[in-house]
């Protein structure tokens, strides 16, 4: 069923297309207009092309999480200054984009689930985060009015949230006024190159003469680098969330089980997934790719649901080799809107009242699904691309992106154009998978 996707605060962007710039951000999502405001802010020349609307797809459609908790050690650097770029948020952008340090939580029902946040816990998290393992009775402290008899969780004070509505917005308002040039509904079809370098991009309005590209297409990256003869390893994974309307509930800390989480959000209401509701929809690249997936597929296999049906056909329609010259896929689907699934939603919602009564009956404002672009080791690619030069991939954040959006543009801004990096850029190597 199409949902009603969350409304990204309106942005007046640019008209008109510029004959040249230094760096284009092809991707109007939350990383590529990170990218795009601290190149702005260094005084760099930047153009960002988005082929529908700023932040239409992932970047409005997640969950809102800010976390450390239970990252991958090599991925923790990333999320740890991203904090830190979260807090200055506000003052960057002179505006309120939600983020606060309410906390986040991950409950368990038994010693099974509580053994990966202990072992996490163990191996990283008491090194380098606030991160506690907690008791069932101080569950019940944290987030009150609860029914379940949890063995314990993890929480981490400083984890937080922000909203995914009113970030991306803000970020390209401050971008603007700081000298970047922003279009919407402009999609990048082809590179163009000179002397084995990048030069330009073709768009639907023209071509823009560059020196440095930075793809932050999301789930459109592979596609697009396809075209160019780059493989790159991704895979798309569909997740429905809901929206309650305004109400009183246990707590401002997001919280998880395994079967569902939740979040409040500045609407009073809160927003709620399935934490074990993940559609895999077939395409395609599952036939490509599966081989590379079999260990994250054996991790996830009991939150995974695999569907054949609409993505496969829509896969099967859509060219894979075009031209300049011609009508691009990007153009020919301006957003992706995955169907939601009302089961899956209503499951979570079943399990989330079971574990807090509060939650039972509570009236919802919305359904929407997103759909976000996994890497097999869930980490995004963020590196120059040897075989094409001039060219920066930061894509694959496998539903990370929102929370490590601050520090993964500027990192992306820093390997296009030679800048000190941020963190260390090893793991987020391309090469990595072939």
């Amino acid at each position: 069923m199409e949902g009603q996707p969350p409304q990204v605060d309106p942005v007046a962007t640019s008209a008109e297309l510029p004959a040249e710039t230094k760096v284009v951000v092809i991707g109007g999502g939350i990383v590529g207009l990170t990218a795009a405001l601290t190149l702005a802010e260094r005084g760099v020349p930047v153009t960002v092309l988005e082929k529908g609307r700023l932040a239409g797809e992932q970047s409005s459609r997640n969950l809102g999480w800010v976390r450390k908790t239970n990252r991958a050690a090599l991925d923790l650097p990333l999320s740890i200054e991203s904090d830190r770029l979260w807090i200055e948020m506000p003052q960057r952008l002179g505006a309120d984009v939600g983020f606060r340090q309410c906390g986040i939580l991950f409950a368990a029902r038994d010693a099974a689930e509580l053994a990966p946040y202990e072992a996490w816990h163990e191996a990283v998290g008491r090194h380098h985060t606030d991160s506690r393992i907690v008791s069932g009775r101080e569950i019940a402290e944290l987030v009150p009015g609860g029914q379940e008899q949890w063995t314990g969780g993890i929480y981490t004070a400083s984890d937080a949230k922000a909203e995914p509505t009113k970030a991306s917005s803000a970020i390209a308002r401050s971008a603007m006024a700081k000298g970047a040039v922003i279009l919407e509904n402009c999609a990048a079809r082809v590179l163009e190159t000179s002397g084995g370098r990048v030069s330009g991009v073709v768009t639907e309005r023209g071509e823009i003469a560059c020196e440095q590209v930075i793809l932050a297409g999301g789930l459109w990256s592979r596609r697009f680098l396809a075209n160019l003869g780059v493989s790159y390893h991704m895979l798309p994974l569909t997740i429905s969330v809901l929206r309650t309307a305004p109400m009183e509930g246990p707590a401002d800390i997001a919280t998880g089980a395994a079967n569902f989480s939740f979040r409040k959000d500045y609407t009073g209401g809160y927003t709620i997934m399935h934490r074990a509701g993940l559609v895999a929809p077939i395409t395609l690249d599952s036939f490509l790719l599966g081989s590379k997936y079999l260990s994250s597929l054996k991790a996830y296999w009991k939150a995974m649901r695999i569907e054949f049906g609409q993505e496969l056909l829509a896969d099967i329609r859509t060219p894979r080799r075009w031209q300049g010259s011609d009508v691009s896929p990007f153009e020919q689907t301006r957003t992706k809107n995955p169907e939601f699934s009302l089961s899956i939603n209503a499951e979570a919602m079943r399990h989330l009242a079971a574990a807090w009564p509060a939650f039972a009956g509570a009236p919802i404002a919305a359904n929407w699904a997103g759909m976000i672009d996994m890497t097999p080791d869930s980490m995004p690619v963020i590196d120059n691309l040897e075989a094409v030069p001039g060219l920066t991939v930061a894509s694959g954040f496998s539903g990370h992106g929102f929370g490590s959006s601050p520090a993964a543009g500027q990192l992306a801004a820093d390997l296009a154009t030679g800048a000190p990096p941020i963190v260390d850029p090893g793991p987020y190597r391309y090469g990595r998978f072939t």
